[in-house]
């Protein structure tokens, strides 16, 4: 049995940069037409010079792949001239609240002093990607979050606001509440729950942010992705950390899933009886979604056992040593 995927597209990925950039990379572009690459390095994405390095240094790495990368801002206060003039260059801007996650440090403190720059991308078209967490008790963050996405879609109802690695049944509801209002949904949260991290001895490679929540939750999250609804896409978050990063006290947030995820998905779909709605998840509702027209490239998945290794590198992978009924042809 083949299934054939044309131009699949991640919507939320980090590679990282220097030598884990060129690791990861590959395990990508060689699978994916494009990604979303996010801009949270140590030194943010905030600048026309650092943009214009980063994407070049991804295109020189993946030339051969047929892969385009979808670059992004790191959110901060920009003026009209300047985005006019990058906007071209970018498929938006990611906002991330200051310290919520990975290299978020130089995020966004008060948003509503942010109302002027918002304001200019919902003019010039540039869609809003966001990291929707507060400061709250963690496993109450997402929904709390849930009333800026409100004061955001009413205030600024021409703005496209993604609403990031969505993990909670009250996120799915809120949804359908806006049409500007779209939604990622990764592998790991399809999967998860908390208890799955943390129900037993920690399991430190499972650990990411916004953490994994209920069965409830997850529950939620499968009915939606599995009923091929139109505003929610695929963003893996894959996010590599070394071993020692992951393996130590202050366990780094994120989960290694790009090599794996389009048969772990197909997997999934075959098991919930609806895999001819994989390519709307994994491309299709992203194409329409942020009007692309993206690189073609078909990816061809075979019915054969694929056994994940237990590292690619230093990097420990999701569902490290298990074996899935699908495999990359």
């Amino acid at each position: 049995m083949e299934l054939t995927i044309i131009s699949p597209l991640d919507m939320h990925l980090h590679l990282r940069e220097a030598e884990m950039l060129d690791f990861v990379l590959p395990l990508t572009s060689s699978y994916f037409a494009g990604a979303v690459i996010m801009p949270n390095l140590q030194q943010p994405v905030d600048s026309k010079d650092r943009l214009t390095h980063y994407r070049e240094r991804i295109v020189n790495q993946c030339k051969d792949h047929g892969f385009e990368p979808y670059m992004t801002l790191f959110f901060k206060p920009y003026p009209a001239n300047f985005l006019d003039e990058i906007k071209e260059q970018i498929i938006g801007i990611k906002l991330y609240p200051a310290g919520i996650t990975t290299q978020s440090e130089q995020g966004v403190g008060e948003l509503k002093e942010a109302r002027d720059t918002f304001t200019i991308m919902e003019d010039l078209n540039i869609p809003l990607l966001v990291h929707g967490e507060s400061h709250g008790y963690v496993l109450d963050r997402e929904e709390e979050f849930l009333q800026t996405y409100l004061w955001l879609a009413e205030n600024f109802p021409k703005l496209h606001i993604i609403m990031e690695h969505i993990t909670t049944r009250a996120a799915v509801e809120f949804l359908d509440k806006y049409d500007n209002i779209s939604a990622t949904v990764t592998l790991h949260h399809l999967l998860l729950s908390l208890d799955d991290v943390i129900g037993g001895l920690m399991k430190p490679h499972l650990f990411c942010k916004p953490v994994a929540k209920s069965p409830r939750d997850r529950d939620a999250l499968k009915q939606v992705v599995f009923s091929g609804h139109e505003k929610v896409m695929f963003g893996s978050d894959s996010a590599p950390h070394p071993i020692h990063a992951k393996e130590c006290a202050g366990c780094a947030a994120g989960i290694f899933t790009a090599p794996l995820a389009l048969p772990a998905l197909a997997t999934l779909f075959e098991q919930e009886g609806c895999l001819e709605k994989l390519q709307l998840f994994v491309s299709d509702h992203a194409v329409n979604r942020y009007q692309l027209q993206p690189i073609k490239k078909n990816i061809q998945l075979v019915r054969k056992p694929f056994v994940i290794p237990e590292k690619y590198g230093t990097i420990t992978p999701f569902l490290a040593g298990k074996t899935l009924p699908w495999s990359y042809a």
